[in-house]
């Protein structure tokens, strides 16, 4: 039994997939199953139940899980302490924001890491914000900027960095629903709503939609709250979004908020639990939680 093949172990079981985890090692799926066949041979014990479709855990792995791990990271600061590469990390880590964030909580989270760990570079990807956890579980990112989700998938770590209000916004001007909106008790089915496709933001409009006990009209579902301000700005409809968003927008100036009450969402990284381990994602991870006082 080797570091490596411990590496290798870990890694399918966080992956579930021997072809992610094929490519992931840099080697070929036949050595990959060698490596596993000979892990099972040292422990005695049928390690993975896979089928064309899925890869399955069995016990013995589960037990043996922990220890790996633990051994893994006792191997990585060890080799640290003896390189000397606890003062001065290098790689390359894979990071996942939305557009705003990359401006509104990045720069501060990035600028102390800079100074603590220059030799570590960042592979910055932004896009739909409701996409960033299954891009973390993908494997498609190391760490992620991310709201928390009312179900936090039993794999991820997350930390807290920020709350973030939610608005409900309308255009201002005229629209063919402004006289409705300026009653005392607006009819919300005959306002067009422009929502989120997905995330943690759709889930509190959908929980404000039941508590209201309407069945609202959906105008537009959209990926990005970016596009949401834009389209409200337009006249397309009734929208929500991060207050962080709204106040960042070049069109801010053609919305106007509604009173309107809505649920905050955390705002935090997030990681794969397993990932913690890289002594490249745990550097960021404490500088987050230095940097940032949770709420």
């Amino acid at each position: 039994m080797n570091i490596k093949s411990l590496q290798v172990f870990t890694h399918l079981c966080d992956s579930r997939s021997f072809a992610k985890t094929a490519s992931a090692m840099h080697i070929s799926p036949s050595a990959l199953s060698r490596q596993i066949q000979k892990l099972e041979a040292e422990t005695g014990q049928a390690l993975f139940v896979r089928d064309n479709r899925s890869v399955e855990l069995t016990p013995a792995a589960k037990k043996l899980l922990p220890v790996a791990l633990r051994i893994i990271g006792e191997w990585q600061s060890y080799n640290a302490q003896v390189r000397g590469i606890d003062k001065e990390l290098k790689g390359e880590i894979r990071l996942f924001c939305s557009v705003t964030a990359s401006y509104s909580h990045l720069p501060e989270l990035l600028s102390e890491f800079r100074i603590q760990h220059p030799f570590i570079e960042f592979k910055l990807q932004t896009g739909d914000p409701a996409t960033a956890i299954d891009r973390v579980l993908a494997d498609d990112v190391d760490v992620a900027i991310s709201a928390l989700p009312e179900q936090l998938p039993s794999r991820i770590e997350f930390e807290t960095i920020s709350e973030m209000p939610l608005s409900f916004i309308a255009p201002v001007g005229v629209s063919s629903f402004s006289e409705e909106l300026q009653k005392e008790k607006p009819d919300w089915s005959n306002i067009p709503f422009i929502v989120p496709e997905s995330g943690t933001a759709r889930e509190r409009a959908n929980t404000w939609f039941k508590k209201m006990k309407i069945k609202p009209n959906i105008y537009a579902q959209v990926s990005g709250h970016e596009a949401i301000v834009s389209m409200v700005a337009l006249g397309c409809g009734v929208g929500i979004a991060p207050d962080v968003v709204i106040n960042n927008s070049p069109v801010k100036e053609k919305i106007q908020r509604l009173k309107v009450a809505i649920k905050p969402f955390k705002l935090g990284i997030c990681c794969k639990r397993a990932q913690l381990d890289n002594p490249l994602v745990k550097a960021l991870w404490d500088v987050a939680q230095s940097t940032y006082i949770a709420p």
